[in-house]
């Protein structure tokens, strides 16, 4: 009778700093059960791995240059469903971990985790499932919560269906708010998510689009019926 074996868990670490991702690299190797396929130093260069690797789960950092962890997790999570993130990082305020959880994280921790509570997040990830770190305030869980049925929330979506130009529905969602004359203040305040995500998805879009400022971006909104 074969004994029952933990499938290997392919792990990627995403770290500005050096010193702390070879630490996670050193220390992800001595975790049960896991083999770290790649690293990254920023977002864009996590997507990329996340896209040429797909390992099952990414540890990613929130403060790095060129693309935040928030924006790099909207980008996986909506591009690459088969890759889980769970983030690790200095920050455990309200706004940071709503960030992280609006992008589609599938756990939160700090780096004050050992490394059993990193291995636990890491398998909880890959089940499908979320692991907060126990410094995370429930009152993110409940505002989550209450923003996402709230009627406002409901109102500010875009419709279901295809969207034009490649864009993702989160970028949808911030051009329909710019085709309503928010400021990218009031964007990030009604969405949970920081004033540089918002410029990040704007940029995005920009791209995608072709237009140049927000009067054409309030424009193409309006045109392609984004939000209505």
């Amino acid at each position: 009778m074969q004994e029952h074996q933990t499938p290997v868990v392919r792990l990627a670490i995403v770290d500005d700093q050096q010193t702390i991702r070879e630490g996670l690299v050193a220390l992800a190797e001595l975790l049960d059960g896991v083999e770290v396929v790649g690293e990254a130093t920023d977002g864009e260069q996590a997507v990329r791995l996340a896209r040429e690797a797909a390992p099952d789960v990414m540890l990613m950092d929130l403060r790095m240059p060129v693309m935040d962890g928030v924006a790099a997790t909207s980008v996986i999570t909506e591009t690459c469903p088969g890759v889980a993130v769970v983030v690790l990082s200095t920050f455990a305020d309200d706004a940071s971990v709503a960030d992280a959880l609006r992008a589609g994280a599938r756990g939160y921790l700090t780096k004050n985790s050992g490394r059993q509570e990193i291995l636990a997040a890491i398998r909880s990830a890959t089940a499908g499932n979320w692991t907060l770190d126990a410094n995370v305030s429930r009152t993110v869980i409940d505002a989550l919560t209450a923003r996402q049925h709230s009627p406002v929330a409901r109102d500010e979506a875009p419709a279901d269906g295809p969207l034009p130009d490649g864009l993702t529905r989160r970028e949808a969602q911030v051009l329909s708010m710019v085709a309503r004359s928010l400021s990218n203040a009031e964007i990030a305040g009604q969405l949970f998510i920081s004033e540089a995500t918002v410029k990040t998805h704007l940029n995005n879009a920009y791209a995608k689009t072709g237009v140049r400022n927000r009067v054409e971006a309030a424009r193409y909104a309006n045109d392609h019926h984004l939000g209505r």
